[in-house]
């Protein structure tokens, strides 16, 4: 798969984070209740975002370790969470940080799953975790994923999972046109096989079912305002962006302007919060 940009993904934490679905984060905060010490593998884990926002739900004591394809983003991230932490140092390799009264050890692993949906380091972990992930993601690689986990026994947290709708305000005719086109960009292959895209949460849901796990759906919609008028911007430019590599996609350059003018009114994107746990 290849790297995001770290400028995008920094644009979006403040909104991922506030979206977050509540009750897949308190069976989370249950099933670790009184752990002292909590590992977690975060696959995919970018700037290290999910991170910061599950952190406080766990354990005084974790051990994370972030995987990601992207060396860049790897490093990127060990910058952003230094920055973050009240206190950090470097332990050969290892980033030691103290977040209040949280100690949390971070490693760095960079690898391309595509060869191995579940490296040992997930699979060894007390706790997978996925963000924004699994739409990019193909079904085969999915089930091979999917079954890997079960055996392990380990629970999978993956939040953010896009679900196919964007609501822009106010309405343009081409809204239509533009997220049907954007849909299909979606499914093309990201690394992982063709992508499961718009109907990621579904598949993922029916694949952890059928593997014996169970499975927990709940909505976490991004709610854009003013206030995210520039990830709004954002927004509408890479979505035209990935329409504009389709041979047959459709002439943009209205919509845009018109999405670009009217940016700080804001747009509603669906999101799925999924957790998966041996049955």
């Amino acid at each position: 798969m290849s790297g995001f940009d770290p400028d995008w993904l920094d644009l979006r934490e403040p909104a991922d984070h506030r979206s977050l679905a509540n009750e897949p984060l308190e069976r989370i905060a249950a099933l670790f209740a009184g752990r002292e010490t909590v590992s977690v593998t975060d696959l995919g884990a970018g700037s290290g975002s999910l991170l910061r926002a599950l952190s406080p739900r766990l354990g005084p004591k974790q051990r994370w370790t972030l995987v990601d394809a992207d060396e860049g983003l790897l490093a990127h991230a060990r910058t952003r969470l230094s920055k973050w932490a009240d206190a950090s140092s470097d332990a050969g390799g290892r980033l030691l940080l103290q977040k209040t009264a949280t100690e949390i050890e971070v490693m760095t692993l960079a690898r391309d799953l595509s060869a191995d949906p579940l490296p040992a380091a997930a699979a060894e972990a007390d706790l997978v975790t996925a963000s924004a992930f699994f739409d990019l993601a193909g079904h085969d690689w999915t089930e091979a994923f999917v079954s890997r986990l079960a055996a392990s026994g380990k629970p999978l947290y993956a939040p953010l999972v896009y679900a196919g709708e964007k609501r822009f305000s106010p309405a343009h005719r081409l809204d239509a046109a533009a997220l049907e086109a954007f849909n299909r960009h979606q499914l093309r292959d990201k690394g992982l096989g063709p992508a499961m895209g718009p109907g990621a949460a579904l598949g993922l849901a029916e694949i952890g079912r059928a593997a014996g796990l169970a499975c927990l759906s709940s909505p976490s919609p991004w709610r854009l305002d003013e206030a995210d008028e520039a990830l709004t911007r954002r927004l509408a430019s890479d979505m035209a962006q990935a329409i504009a590599e389709l041979p047959d996609g459709p002439e943009l350059g209205e919509w845009l302007a018109f999405r670009l003018e009217h940016a700080a009114s804001g747009v509603g994107v669906a999101h799925e919060d999924l957790l998966l746990q041996p049955g």
